[in-house]
């Protein structure tokens, strides 16, 4: 089920109506409500995968368990069973078709006849979400850090809670397992600002990421007949279109968690807006960003070590996360430009060359640093983007011939349109959690009235005029 389906709005109203109507003075029954339209939301596109959900749930679950009563080898054997099958099922579903063609493509290489065959399956929507996230309670509960669950109905609803479920954030269950435990309390103020949240990630989904994508897909189909200039727009538009696309989901996905009164963690932080690529990704993708670092990162050293294993470090991580994106080498590309950033930002550091996000004085300089950031993340994005190295390749390098000047596709002017006031008011509202919350500081109430209502004609006149697709994460 897509946010931006009318399917989800009468999903959404009706599961609301039950927990704080029917179901108001009955904490189980909400926790157990919640359970079932998770499968229900889940089960709308495809229901028998909801099976796979459940072996993962089960095997953690019972690792969880077994884990917290065990001590020594026996413990560390079972954590390491409970981590590779749940790998297990990652790996068969997202990335074993991409081994066997790459194994075929080497054996066809050497001259070798014989060629693996392939399996016939389609990937589950957000089956890197929720794997991450139930291997981050299992490693937590070795680490003696979380007492492992012993409700089967809140640990999955931990796993499996709707509006994070397919695309994040990665909750931890230091954050959330307390929260279903706890009764239920309506709260006015949160709630609003629940609504508020979920209409300004609608508009960064329908109405940026949705009129950013027109663009998008014709400068990516037709790179070799454009000019040098509509190819970098047309980059800097993906820019917008995958924020808008994802960070649009997470606003949707905290507002209506905020709803039903439970808090998820912040997915986005003006990553745009970043001095560096070490900052970039202290803004982008949080709840990934910090898995990373808490799970393979530190225990790998950090940044504690020196020379080559600090590098070999960051080329770890950012390779992972670039194959965790999806099973195509586009996306490692992707995480190995990154990855050469970050390790330069600590050779400069160790010159005494770097630029400290907080420290950059006067304005000139924070511009430059924010545009050099910006253009980096742009150029990785056409690896993101391209379907395959060598068109990603063909892409950029379209982008610097001769001919960089040329007619310019008046869609363009359409997007400009929107993207330039979108980041004026992200800079203004800058220190709050979400761009919403202006609405509600300093203006009359009538104002604040006119402009949801603008935002509200905007997403109308956009989800009947151009083609609105699912969340580009759900791929994930």
């Amino acid at each position: 089920m897509l946010f931006n389906s009318f399917e989800f709005v009468v999903f959404l109203v009706v599961v609301f109506a039950l927990y704080w109507g029917v179901f108001r003075h009955h904490a189980r029954k909400q926790t157990v409500l919640l359970l079932v339209a998770s499968c229900v939301f889940y089960m709308f596109l495809i229901p028998q995968y909801i099976l796979i959900l459940l072996i993962t749930i089960l095997i953690d679950y019972f690792a969880g368990i077994y884990i917290a009563r065990l001590e020594g080898s026996r413990r560390k054997a079972l954590l390491i069973l409970s981590i590779v099958s749940t790998c297990l099922v990652l790996f068969v579903f997202k990335y074993f078709n991409f081994f066997i063609d790459n194994a075929n493509a080497i054996a066809h290489f050497i001259g070798w006849n014989y060629q693996l065959s392939t399996l016939e399956i389609i990937l589950p929507i957000g089956l890197s979400f929720h794997t991450f996230q139930s291997l981050s309670y299992v490693v937590e509960v070795y680490r003696r850090k979380q007492e492992p669950e012993p409700d089967f109905i809140v640990y999955s609803l931990y796993v499996m809670y709707f509006p994070q479920l397919v695309a994040g954030p990665i909750e931890r269950a230091s954050n959330l397992l307390f929260q279903f435990h706890r009764k239920p309390e309506f709260n006015y103020s949160l709630a609003v600002e629940g609504l508020h949240q979920i209409l300004w990630g609608m508009f960064k989904k329908v109405v940026i990421a949705d009129v950013c994508s027109v663009y998008v897909n014709h400068a990516f189909a037709h790179y070799d007949q454009l000019p040098g200039l509509a190819l970098l727009m047309g980059a800097i538009a993906f820019s917008f279109q995958i924020y808008g696309d994802f960070s649009g989901y997470s606003d949707i996905a905290l507002g209506t968690s905020k709803l039903f009164g439970i808090r998820l963690m912040q997915n986005f932080n003006l990553p745009y807006f970043a001095m560096g690529i070490a900052d970039f990704w202290r803004r982008w993708h949080i709840s990934l960003s910090t898995w990373f670092r808490d799970y393979i990162y530190f225990p790998l050293g950090g940044s504690r070590v020196k020379g080559w294993l600090l590098h070999r470090n960051v080329a770890v991580i950012f390779l992972l996360s670039g194959f965790w994106h999806g099973a195509n080498w586009t996306y490692v590309v992707w995480g190995a430009i990154h990855a050469f950033f970050y390790s330069l930002t600590f050779i400069l550091k160790s010159l005494g060359l770097a630029i400290e996000a907080k420290a950059v004085d006067p304005i000139w300089k924070r511009v430059s640093v924010g545009l050099c950031t910006f253009l980096v993340v742009t150029l990785a994005w056409v690896y993101f983007r391209a379907n395959s190295i060598s068109e990603a390749n063909g892409y950029l390098s379209a982008m610097w011939q001769a001919q960089f000047f040329g007619p310019m596709a008046y869609d363009f002017l359409k997007v400009l349109l929107l993207i330039v006031p979108f980041v004026i008011f992200e800079w203004i509202n800058r220190h709050n959690e979400n761009g919403i919350l202006l609405f509600r500081q300093g203006i009359s109430r009538h104002a604040r009235f006119a402009i949801e209502m603008i935002l509200v004609l905007l997403i109308i006149d956009a989800y009947y005029t151009v083609d609105h697709s699912q969340f580009i994460y759900f791929q994930f």
